[in-house]
């Protein structure tokens, strides 16, 4: 059986997807904070992001064999699986003239489940936890345009033609703002 609180994240998941209650059981443990707190700050509401979160863990339960365990990203994956799951739920509660697919399997395989680049470093939560402070600092170092347009594609789930239309700016203008917040965040990060 194993001490699971020892297991690292990659060990739980190869539990979870053989089925090991206890394993998401830990998982759920380590995890639920963070999560909450990402879902209350998309959803506004503590109710919701309750829900979203059960959710989030029972998407884990059913689809962990779509993670692509090679990555090894778990945190990013689960990071990456609440935010979907939460715009998607976000989305569905806006008055829109759009009609928005139904929320089956195939929908949730493509637009929830995260896929991840390979290429992208594989990130636990500790050390997750531990750059906290100098993001924090990376985007306090942000200009408030560049801080809201990063709102409102991360939290808001806008694209960029939503965040166009909502600004009431050209679309070139929002793609040069959001290629220039990303690389500002990341020459903050780099620069310390």
């Amino acid at each position: 059986m194993g001490n699971y609180t020892e297991m690292n994240d990659l060990d739980l998941f190869e539990k979870i997807y053989q089925k090991d209650l206890d394993a998401l059981n830990e998982l759920y443990d380590r995890y639920s904070p963070l999560l909450f707190t990402l879902l209350k700050k998309i959803t506004k509401d503590e109710k919701t992001a309750e829900i979203i979160l059960s959710e989030v863990f029972v998407i884990i339960w059913r689809k962990v064999n779509l993670f692509n365990f090679k990555t090894g990203n778990v945190f990013a994956w689960l990071v990456l699986l609440t935010r979907n799951r939460a715009i998607d739920s976000l989305k569905r509660s806006r008055p829109s003239s759009e009609e928005l697919d139904n929320y089956d399997d195939k929908f949730e395989n493509f637009f929830i489940i995260p896929y991840l680049d390979k290429r992208i470093d594989s990130l636990d939560l500790k050390t997750a936890l531990s750059i906290k402070p100098k993001m924090e600092q990376a985007l306090e170092k942000l200009t408030d345009a560049q801080k809201y347009v990063l709102h409102l594609s991360f939290y808001e789930g806008y694209n960029l033609d939503e965040i166009s239309k909502k600004l009431n700016i050209p679309i070139e203008t929002v793609r040069d703002k959001v290629m220039t917040t990303v690389h500002n965040l990341r020459d903050n990060l780099i620069g310390g």
